[in-house]
C-alpha cells in the first residue's frame, strides 16, 4: 500500500458519507455504481432486439433473467475494481477525480465500507452471477457457458492481480470484448444457438463504451501513474493520448456503416448514428482540454450518453426493419 496524505482523503460534493448514508441497501446499491449499470442494460436489450429482428420469438422470461444476470455481473466487476484500486492505492491518492465518473465509488476511501466488506461483496455478486448463469445454461444450452466464462474471466482479469490487464495497456480490449459479449450473450439466450448478428450490431456499442473507460482515464492519469497503472492514457502524454479517443470513435463508426454497406444488417441500423451526435462536442472538449482533466466532466457525460443512444437507436432500427418486412 502507498502512504496516504490525510488531506488527499477529503471528500468531494456528492460522495458517499457514512454519516448520511445509513441504509444498508442504499450502501450496497451505491457500491455497485448503480447509475452506470444502465449501459449494460442497453447492451443486453440490443442483443434481444437483434434476435427478435431475425425472426426469433421473444423469450420473455429468458430476457428478464438475462438482464438481471448481466447487471449483477457488471456490478460485481465494479465492486471488484474498487477493491483492487484500493489495494494498489490509486483511488486513495486521486485528487483529480471527477465524482461520480472517475476515482471509484469512494465507498472504501470515505469509510462507508471496509476493504474486506467490499471484497466479500464482490465475491457474493460473482457467486450470484455464476450460479444464475449455470441455471440459465441448463435451460438454454451449453454454448452459453462460453459467454459466461469469458465474461467472468475478463471482469476479473481487468483489475485483479496477477493479470491486472488494465494496468498493462489491455483495458480497452477487455472492455470492448466484455460489452460485445453482453450483446452476444443476450442474443444466444433468445436463439439457443450462435449467430453472427451480434457480431455486426454490437461493435459500435462496445467501442463507444470503451471510450467511456478511455476518457475516464484522463482525470485518473496522475494517480494511476503514481501506483504503476500503465494504461495507454498513462503511457502517453495527454497531447498524444487524446487522439486514441478519436481513433476508437472512428472504429465505432465503421462498425455501423460497414455492415450496412455489406448487407449484413438492415439499412435502418444506420439509426445508430444518432448516438454519435454527443461525441462531437465530447471530442472537441477532450482535444482542447486533455491536459486539464477538471474540464472533462461534460465530455465524460456526453460519451456515456453516446454509448446508450447508439445501442438504443441500433435496436430501434432493427425492430423497425423487421416490422417493415
Amino acid at each position: 500500500m502507498h502512504s496516504i496524505d490525510p488531506a488527499q482523503l477529503l471528500t468531494q460534493p456528492g460522495e458517499p458519507n457514512p454519516a448520511t448514508l445509513r441504509a444498508p441497501l442504499a450502501r450496497l446499491l451505491l457500491a455497485t455504481r448503480l447509475p452506470f449499470l444502465t449501459i449494460t442494460l442497453f447492451g443486453a436489450l440490443l442483443g434481444i432486439a437483434g434476435a427478435w429482428s431475425d425472426g426469433v420469438p421473444l423469450n420473455v422470461l429468458g430476457a428478464i433473467v438475462t438482464l438481471l444476470l448481466a447487471l449483477v455481473t457488471h456490478a460485481a466487476v465494479n465492486v471488484l475494481n474498487d477493491w483492487c484500486d484500493h489495494h494498489n492505492g490509486t483511488d486513495a491518492i486521486n485528487t483529480d477525480r471527477i465524482y461520480p465518473f472517475t476515482g471509484g465509488s469512494r465507498m472504501i476511501q470515505n469509510g462507508v465500507f471496509s476493504a474486506i466488506a467490499m471484497r466479500n461483496f464482490a465475491i457474493a455478486l460473482f457467486a450470484i452471477a455464476i450460479v444464475g448463469g449455470l441455471v440459465l445454461t441448463v435451460q438454454v444450452g451449453s454454448g452459453l457457458l462460453l459467454f459466461g466464462i469469458a465474461g467472468v474471466v475478463i471482469g476479473w482479469a481487468y483489475s485483479a492481480a496477477p493479470l491486472a490487464l488494465n494496468s498493462r495497456g489491455a483495458g480497452e480490449v477487455c472492455v470492448a470484448a466484455a460489452f460485445w459479449l453482453v450483446v452476444a450473450g443476450a442474443d444466444f439466450v433468445q436463439r439457443g444457438e450462435f449467430s453472427s448478428m451480434p457480431l455486426w450490431i454490437g461493435g459500435a456499442y462496445a467501442l463507444l463504451t470503451t471510450n467511456v473507460l478511455y476518457i475516464n482515464q484522463f482525470p485518473d492519469r496522475a494517480a494511476d501513474l503514481a501506483v504503476g497503472k500503465r494504461h495507454w492514457v498513462a503511457r502517453l502524454q495527454p497531447s498524444t493520448a487524446r487522439w486514441g479517443y478519436a481513433l476508437i470513435l472512428l472504429l465505432a463508426l465503421a462498425c455501423v456503416v460497414v455492415p450496412v454497406l455489406l448487407g449484413l444488417v438492415p439499412k435502418m441500423a444506420l439509426l445508430a448514428l444518432i448516438g454519435f451526435v454527443p461525441t462531437i462536442p465530447a471530442t472537441r472538449t477532450l482535444l482542447a482540454h486533455a491536459a486539464t482533466p477538471a474540464r472533462l466532466a461534460p465530455a465524460i457525460q456526453q460519451t456515456i450518453a453516446a454509448a446508450h443512444l447508439a445501442a438504443l437507436f441500433m435496436g430501434i432500427g432493427l425492430v423497425l426493419a423487421a416490422w417493415n418486412q
